[in-house]
């Protein structure tokens, strides 16, 4: 999983989850808001960053520099993913399916914003287990980052693409 420079894209970024937390000091309460970002150019290039601060535009923007520094490529096959696979993190487990042209995006809230930053337009998914906006998305790009299309796995059993494709 290389880490690749944020500058060289065009990405767009999507707000998943705002968490309000508060402190209960000698004068009251303290809130501090959370925020959890998707980034992504909708072409294979994905990210996602966690941004905490007092004021929500604040938590975003910190959100938005943390997701640029974590953005990944994902194999794609055309406008769908080039296999099944399962990305877990936590108590967080998320099913992607790949699916034919015309199904469009199956999936519940964090892993549609990952999906769609991703550039992903057909896709099946499933939430299981973990329902935390946070571990779904670490989830969903564990999973991402897992997938191989059918160079990287010819390149790494040192047969062609057509021995592999059959």
């Amino acid at each position: 999983m290389a880490l690749l420079d944020a500058s060289k894209y065009e990405l767009s970024e999507k707000v998943v989850a705002i968490n309000r937390v508060s402190k209960t000091v000698k004068g009251g309460r303290i809130m501090k808001f959370a925020a959890l970002v998707v980034v992504g150019d909708q072409n294979g290039i994905v990210g996602f960053g966690m941004g905490k601060s007092s004021e929500v535009p604040d938590a975003i923007r910190k959100g938005i520099e943390d997701a640029k520094k974590n953005i990944v490529k994902i194999a794609l096959k055309g406008t769908t993913i080039p296999h099944e696979v399962t990305g877990r993190f936590g108590a967080g487990t998320v099913l992607l399916k790949p699916a034919p042209e015309g199904t469009g995006v199956i999936a519940g809230g964090p892993v549609r914003a990952v999906v769609e930053m991703a550039g992903i337009k057909n896709i099946r998914t499933k939430s299981l287990r973990s329902n935390n906006p946070c571990n779904v998305v670490r989830a969903t790009m564990a999973g991402l980052t897992s997938l191989r299309d059918a160079e990287q796995v010819a390149a790494i059993r040192g047969k062609t693409i057509k021995e592999i494709l059959g």
